[in-house]
């Protein structure tokens, strides 16, 4: 038999995630400095950890209801209306999850597969487009743009829709390119898809992460929030990624639904780190803004940094990332990372691994120390210096 013909084609011709191999390069190498992981460098502050060694040295191993415990839907719920305006029932409203990246995948294949077509705003999350093809459906890229402050438009909306979308996937804070969208951005799109039987999935993992102005959700609007999902979780606010605990919030209907997947394919998500997550949602505020508050001073560092090396560079004012144009230097998105890496022992991420439009540019983490970030742009402004001499 052979094995390769028994596959789903769609499974097979989903790429892989492009950044991988730049990681298997940076572990066979010495002093190097990765800006490629994004992932916080911060300990997951210690009430939470605590949290969670005493609920097994209590023994509280056992599963919890498919949901999540009450107890943390109930604390999400309150942390929805108070820091962000969404009224959500913690009973058929939420769902706790093994991650965003859970909430993403099940949101999906809760409402399209073949024949559908689902919008992806790129750059973005490498999950989205993945999920999309797992699903059967069809990902139809936005190409999202720097002059637009990588922000979409509602022409761009418009111009993509057919009778076959069924969904659009936005995620803001942005990962890869660290934009956002304020309300008057919303207001327009909302304008375009108020009246349209077309699901948004709304990821908002980095909403605590916003340096300029609140975070705004597009389920804020009235017309919106009985057609939105809302993905969050506990990984990058609260530097809790291996605890693998995110939520997603929604109509009742709709949350009912993606639990029955839930449910057969993952019964729960792990009870110690929802222990944990408690905690942090009581208590964990303090520790987030301290976080937040060295992200931004590291931010503008790196803005700078890549300025004086002469790459343009728009200013991010979410999530954790710095997208510079390199396109200046005459190298491809891959040429450029690659011979970073070889070069200098500094590992970025090519925008293209987000999408064909990221290309001739590329992705910095700033959640790594302020000597990292120092040293590297050192390094980097030494690189582009010597392309662009040729």
């Amino acid at each position: 038999m052979n094995i390769r013909q028994m596959i789903k084609p769609h499974i097979l011709n989903t790429p892989p995630s492009g950044i991988r191999k730049y990681f298997d390069m940076i572990n066979e190498m010495k002093d190097a400095i990765s800006l490629g992981i994004g992932e916080p460098d911060f300990e997951t502050p210690w009430s939470i950890r605590e949290e969670g060694i005493y609920s097994l040295e209590k023994g509280k191993t056992f599963y919890s209801s498919n949901a999540g415990f009450i107890e943390l839907r109930r604390e999400i719920a309150r942390y929805m209306k108070s820091r962000f305006s969404l009224d959500y029932s913690p009973t058929g409203e939420i769902i706790v999850t093994v991650g965003g990246s859970e909430a993403i995948d099940i949101a999906i294949r809760t409402f399209v597969g073949p024949g559908d077509e689902v919008l992806v705003p790129e750059p973005s999350f490498v999950a989205y487009k993945g999920c999309v093809m797992f699903s059967g459906a069809t990902p139809v890229p936005i190409e999202l743009k720097a002059e637009d402050r990588f922000k979409l438009q509602p022409q761009q909306i418009l111009d993509a829709i057919t009778p076959r979308t069924k969904m659009i996937i936005m995620g803001y804070p942005n990962n890869p390119t660290g934009a956002t969208m304020d309300y008057e951005d919303y207001k327009a799109i909302v304008e375009v898809l108020k009246d349209k039987d077309i699901i948004v999935i709304s990821d908002e993992l980095y909403a605590e992460l916003t340096y300029r102005g609140n975070h705004v959700s597009i389920a804020q609007f009235p017309e919106m929030k009985d057609k939105t999902i809302v993905i969050n979780g506990f990984s990058k606010a609260f530097a809790m990624t291996g605890w693998r605990i995110g939520f997603a919030c929604g109509p009742s209907e709709a949350i009912t639904q993606m639990l029955k997947i839930h449910q057969y394919a993952i019964m729960c998500s792990p009870t110690t780190a929802q222990f944990a997550a408690i905690e942090a949602l009581r208590n964990g505020e303090p520790e987030v803004k301290k976080m937040v508050a060295e992200y931004n001073r590291r931010r503008l560092l790196m803005v700078d940094g890549f300025r004086k090396a002469g790459l343009d560079c728009f200013e991010p004012v979410g999530a954790f990332y710095v997208f510079p144009d390199i396109r200046s230097t005459g190298l491809t998105s891959d040429e450029f990372c690659e011979g970073l890496l070889k070069e200098e022992r500094v590992l970025m991420v090519p925008g293209n691994a987000f999408g064909a439009s990221g290309e001739g540019f590329a992705r910095a983490t700033y959640a790594t120390s302020i000597d990292n970030i120092r040293e590297a742009l050192t390094r980097i402004k030494r690189f582009v210096d010597k392309v662009k001499a040729g």
